[in-house]
Order: structure tokens, then C-alpha cells, then sequence
């Protein structure tokens, strides 16, 4: 995508854009599990082997092996996986329920994607009651300085974060590299916690607690928190970098994960385990180690807001999500992207998390359920695509994961009287929203009755040859040359208004994320002109320009605007989406001076 960096330059690049989320997930997951646990030697021998081999599992093999054989230029994410399947599944049943999938996946993605920041915020706060002489701070000041460091955060995204993404990486180095050192220290003083990397131990705490692991295997997905959005943010930097980068994410992991049961061990300390290792290692790290631990929770939901901009605008670009307007932050970097709309109401919801739920510990016990239906939805596919691509060893290691995503979502669920319900809510709005707006787009289309070109084109040419002309150029935005929105003959033919030149611009965009390529049909009728735009979901359209190259200068530019009146519930949601959305022809940002919309309403 453009990077020319040299190959170890992209990998200090991946730490910080795609692995800060799994980063700090060593922060608050061993506490977390501690919550279902006593620390006795078998237990943390279960619970240490249980997090390398999950890592080992779902990371490795689902992400980094798996899924990452599948892109598409580059690109990885849940869109891009039912792209791959639409080119192999006929239309039908089944193709449906891909696209089912699909939706619950990114809403999944987005609920996700609310608790990270206020998770990962809250935890890294929370080392302050360590500090000597802050040991008495409450809980509301914890909430407050997470909730400033938010909104500084969110502020901070209309400005591009690639403005200081070069630090991302070099930040995240020394943050693996502590993680990697003070684990080493800590194992030292109980070394027999390395045979917990045996996978024995987490078969045998299994066997030994039954569907009692459930509840733990509830906490230990936290550690896999950010492996979606890893995916999903390959075509930042390739395949390649990340694998390596994974090479150097993995032991630092597990070596802090060790370092945490050597230190509960040890000491019997199962609260806010990973700063009360640092403490115990040295209490003049502390201070220092806790800032850093802040940058790394910031970078790693910096990530996670950067995931949800894309996710978002791949959504607008196949239509499943209405137009929001999109400011791109960086001239470079195509994925440095930022949409207000989606900033602003993420903000508000993770202030929300934050106040409602009130600690991390609190967090973790509702946090998992959206990680773990994700990585299920992800798999499913990724099986699916394996079995039409008769690929027989990825497609039995895939179904495998499914099991295992299974159990995990399994146990996700019984979080949900301890507020994973909250995930729920979180994936639903978008979901509901999403159909909503799906559905009233097709509902929509069935009432405006479209009009057939080959009975436009006999009106046009006696409109055309009986109308006086207005000298210039008038562009008209339609969806599909064959069936031309109802507006374009209100127009022509209801309000007689006719140019000398008139030119129909339809601008289709592609399964692929990239390329751009024009098509000019000047031979429609007399004064009628066909002017075609197709382009990669990923594309920045410059339609201006791009119509300039073909000679095209216009005077006006018409589009329609549907007013939708209904007195159905479920019809009021998409009017609403309707009214706070802007018009598609926003999206590209035309001149606003030469804009005309023709208004339409529709009663539905």
C-alpha cells in the first residue's frame, strides 16, 4: 500500500498499528481470571496454559495462518471474507445467510470495539492505586482521569493519528520488550511455572472442572481481545510484517503471562496483577511503567477507533451502511480515514461503558462475548471458503476452531447476568440499524418505481427536440442506467428543464478495494451522455477531476432527495437514518454551489 519502509521498519510499524490491542490485554486478563479462582499451584499451571495455547490457537493458527491466506489485495476483515464468498457462492439461500453473518459480524466488531477503549483506558488508570500515597484514590477520580484521557483521544482523531503514528511503533517496542524482560525477572523466582506451556495442564484443568471451565475459559478469551481487528487491519501494512511482528508479540506475551502466575505464586497477590508485579520487581518502575502502560492502551484503542472508520466506510461503500461524511486526515495513507457521525456517538457510548460499569474488573465480566461471536463468525466463513475452494486440510483445521470459538462463545454467555448483556445491546443497535436502513433501501426502490430507460429515452428525445435548452452542462446521478431514478423525469418532463448537454453519471462500486476506471458513452440520444465511474470499495473518488479528464465541465448537478412519511415503527427508524444522513452525492464531495437536489416523498 505504498509503504516503502524497509522490511524491519514494518514490523516495528505493525506493533503499533495492529497489535496494541493484544498488547495490553496482559494488563487486566490474569486478574480477571483470579476473580473465578483460587491461586493454588494447579490452578495456575490450568489457567497460564490455557492463555499460551489459546493465543497458540485462535491467534496463530485462526488469524495468522488461516484467515491471513485469505485477502483480497492485501485487505483482510469480515467484508473482505464474504467478498471472497460471493465469488464462489451462487445466489440462493446460502449466500444469504453469508450476508446474515456478515452483518451480525461487524456489529459484533463494533460492539467490540466500545468496551476495548474503556477496558483497556480504565485498566492501565487503575495502576495510580499503587502508587505510594494514592492508595486512597476513589473510584469516581479513577473514572474521571480515564474519561479526560477518552475524550482527549476522540478530540485528537479529526487531526489524523498519522501525524504521530510514527511513534506508535517505537512506543509499542518498549512496551513488548518491558512486558518480555519483567516477565523473565518475575519467572525467575518460580521457574516451575514453565511448565505450564505444556498443553497437559489446560487439558487437565478441563477434564478436572468440566463445565465448570467454562467460567474461566469466560476470562481467558480476554487475552485474544484484538485478534478481528488484526485481521482487519492487514491492508494497513501487508502480510508479511505482521507474521513477523506476531514472531516477536507471542513470547513477549506469554513470557508476562508466566511472569504474572510466578508472581501470584509467590505471593499470593491476585489483585491488579501486573502492576503489582512491577511494584514487586521495583517500585521506582512503577510511576514510569504506568505511564507507559497508558500510552500503550491509548495506541492500542487508537487502533480499534481506526478499525471501526474502516469497517464503517467499507460498510457505506457496499451499501449496507447509510453515507456518513468522511474527512481523509492523511494524504498518503488511504486508511487514515475520519467520519465525525461515528467518532462522536463511539465516544459517548464508551464514556457510557466507562460510568456504567465503573472498574475494569467490573468490564472484564461483561467483556468477551462480542470477541468470541466474532472469531466464530470469522471461522464459519473462513471454513466455508476452504470447502468451495476444496481445500480439505484448511477446511478440517477451520472447523476445528469452530468447536473451540464455539466453547468460547458458550462461555461468553454466561456472562451475561453480569453485564455481558451489555455487548448485546452494543452489537444490537447497529445490527437493528443496519437492517433497517437494508431493507427501507429495498423497500424504498420497489415504491419510487423506477423508470425503464427504453421508455425514458422516446420522452426524452421529443422533450429534447421541443424544450429551449440552457446553454451548458448538467450532471444527473443515477444508480442504474437501465432503471433511472423517478427524479430524472420530474425534471425533464414535470418541470421541462433541459440543458444543451445532459450527462448521466452512475458510479458502481466493485468487490475489489482498489482501482478506478472510467467510461464515457456519448452516443445515448442527441445531448445525452452516459459518463461511468467504477471503483475499489476502498477508493477516494475524485468525481470533479476525474470528469475533467473526459472534457466534461458542468454547469448544474442534480440528484434526488427522498422525504419518507410512515406511521410503521420500524419504517420511522429508516426515516430517520434518511434525514440525519447526507446525500450519497456528499459523499464525494462535489461543488456546493452548482447542487441541486429534487426532492421526492414517499409514503410508506
Amino acid at each position: 500500500m505504498g509503504d516503502t519502509g524497509s522490511p524491519p521498519s514494518k514490523i516495528v510499524k505493525s506493533l503499533g498499528l495492529v497489535f496494541g490491542d493484544i498488547g495490553t490485554s496482559p494488563i487486566y486478563t490474569v486478574g480477571a481470571i483470579l476473580l473465578f479462582l483460587l491461586p493454588t499451584v494447579q490452578n495456575i499451571f490450568g489457567l497460564l496454559s490455557l492463555i499460551t495455547w489459546t493465543l497458540l490457537l485462535i491467534i496463530t493458527a485462526q488469524y495468522i495462518w488461516l484467515a491471513m491466506s485469505l485477502s483480497d489485495k492485501g485487505e483482510g476483515g469480515t467484508i473482505v471474507l464474504r467478498t471472497i464468498l460471493d465469488t464462489l457462492m451462487k445466489p440462493g439461500i446460502a449466500a444469504s445467510v453469508v450476508s446474515v453473518l456478515t452483518l451480525i459480524g461487524i456489529a459484533l466488531f463494533i460492539g467490540d470495539g466500545v468496551i476495548t477503549p474503556a477496558i483497556s483506558i480504565l485498566s492501565a488508570v487503575e495502576g495510580i492505586l499503587l502508587i505510594p500515597g494514592f492508595e486512597s484514590t476513589s473510584g469516581i477520580t479513577i473514572l474521571l482521569i480515564a474519561s479526560l484521557i477518552a475524550i482527549g483521544l476522540f478530540l485528537f482523531q479529526r487531526r489524523g493519528s498519522d501525524k504521530v503514528a510514527w511513534a506508535f511503533g517505537p512506543v509499542m517496542v518498549i512496551w513488548f520488550s518491558t512486558l518480555a524482560i519483567t516477565g523473565a525477572i518475575s519467572i525467575i523466582g518460580a521457574p516451575q511455572v514453565l511448565f505450564a506451556l505444556s498443553p497437559t495442564y489446560a487439558i487437565g484443568f478441563l477434564l478436572e472442572n468440566g463445565w465448570a471451565s467454562l467460567i474461566v475459559m469466560s476470562a481467558v478469551i480476554l487475552c485474544v481481545t484484538g485478534g478481528e481487528a488484526l485481521y482487519a487491519d492487514m491492508g494497513h501494512l501487508g502480510r508479511e510484517p505482521i507474521i513477523k511482528g506476531w514472531m516477536v508479540v507471542f513470547p513477549a506475551l506469554v513470557l508476562s503471562y508466566l511472569g504474572q502466575g510466578a508472581y501470584v505464586l509467590n505471593t499470593g497477590s491476585t489483585h491488579n496483577v501486573l502492576f503489582s508485579m512491577i511494584n514487586h520487581i521495583g517500585p521506582y518502575f512503577l510511576i514510569p511503567f504506568l505511564v507507559l502502560s497508558i500510552c500503550a492502551t491509548v495506541i492500542a484503542s487508537q487502533a480499534m477507533i481506526s478499525g471501526m472508520f474502516s469497517i464503517v466506510y467499507q460498510g457505506m461503500s457496499i451499501r449496507i451502511f447509510p453515507k456518513m461524511k468522511v474527512e481523509y486526515t492523511s494524504p498518503d495513507l488511504r486508511s487514515q480515514i475520519y467520519i465525525d457521525a461515528v467518532n462522536w456517538m463511539l465516544l459517548i457510548a464508551v464514556l457510557v461503558v466507562m460510568f456504567e460499569f465503573g472498574s475494569s474488573e467490573n468490564l472484564a465480566s461483561a467483556y468477551g462475548l462480542a470477541v468470541s461471536g466474532s472469531m466464530m463468525i470469522s471461522a464459519i466463513m473462513m471454513a466455508l471458503i476452504f470447502l468451495l475452494q476444496k481445500d480439505p486440510v484448511k477446511m478440517l483445521c477451520a472447523g476445528v476452531l469452530i468447536v473451540i470459538d464455539f466453547f468460547f462463545f458458550l462461555a461468553t454467555l454466561m456472562k451475561i447476568p453480569h453485564g455481558a448483556y451489555f455487548s448485546f445491546i452494543l452489537a444490537a443497535i447497529p445490527l437493528i440499524l443496519t437492517i433497517a436502513f437494508i431493507r427501507g433501501q429495498d423497500r424504498l426502490h420497489d415504491l419510487l418505481k423506477p423508470i425503464r430507460f427504453e421508455e425514458f429515452l422516446p420522452q426524452y428525445m421529443k422533450s429534447y427536440d421541443s424544450l429551449n435548452k440552457i446553454r451548458g452542462t448538467a450532471l444527473y446521478f443515477i444508480g442504474d442506467v437501465q432503471n433511472l431514478s423517478p427524479y430524472i423525469g420530474q425534471v425533464f418532463f414535470q418541470n421541462e428543464i433541459m440543458y444543451e448537454n445532459n450527462v448521466l453519471v452512475s458510479i458502481r462500486t466493485t468487490e475489489k478495494p482498489f482501482g478506478v476506471k472510467t467510461d464515457l458513452d456519448r452516443h445515448l440520444a442527441p445531448g445525452l451522455q452516459l459518463f461511468t465511474i467504477t471503483a475499489g470499495y476502498m477508493e477516494v473518488i475524485d468525481v470533479v477531476a476525474l470528469l475533467q479528464e473526459r472534457g466534461i465541465d458542468e454547469k448544474t448537478i442534480f440528484y434526488g432527495i427522498e422525504t419518507i412519511v410512515s406511521d410503521q415503527f420500524f419504517w420511522k427508524i429508516y426515516s430517520i437514518i434518511k434525514k440525519v444522513s447526507p446525500p450519497f452525492v456528499q459523499f464525494y464531495t462535489l461543488p456546493p454551489e452548482k447542487m441541486h437536489g429534487v426532492v421526492m416523498r414517499v409514503v410508506m
